[in-house]
């Protein structure tokens, strides 16, 4: 049978080789829109630092992300707030010791782990988080220091 003259098993052929094309084109496009971020220099040195291991299709990491990009305009220079798509980005995974997602780890300005959290964590308990370790916004939104030491578990 021919379809515009072409043989059956030639039009399947080129639909396979069209959807190959676009699954590969989906992929680029991913990579694309993360930037091919490099996370070598998170944590961030010198700067309180919370990084948010999570996925973009997770529900919880979803319900946290509107409070990220707030935190991230609020403690903008005063704290870095990081988010890592671990689907996106596998290699963190291990690197971070991730177990499970929603994962939040907090650095000190020296690059040391302070707290850890799994699971979704509200504004105000990465606000309260960020105030134990120095970086406090007053009423008009300037910080207190940086960098400051304390543990946690």
């Amino acid at each position: 049978m021919e379809h515009f003259g072409l043989r059956i098993d030639c039009v399947r052929k080129i639909q396979v080789m069209f959807a190959a094309l676009f699954w590969v084109a989906s992929v680029c496009s991913a990579y694309a829109d993360t930037g091919l971020q490099s996370f070598d220099k998170v944590p961030e040195k010198g700067i309180v630092t919370m990084i948010d291991l999570g996925a973009k299709k997770c529900i919880p990491c979803k319900m946290m992300a509107p409070i990220l990009e707030k935190l991230k305009g609020q403690y903008e220079g005063k704290a870095s707030i990081v988010f890592i798509d671990v689907l996106e980005h596998r290699e963190q995974i291990a690197r971070f010791g991730i177990r499970a997602i929603p994962t939040q780890i907090f650095f000190d300005g020296d690059g040391n782990e302070v707290y850890r959290h799994v699971g979704f964590m509200s504004e105000e308990t990465i606000v309260q988080q960020l105030k134990k370790m120095g970086v406090d916004l007053n009423k008009n939104g300037k910080s207190g220091k940086t960098g400051a030491r304390h543990t946690q578990n």
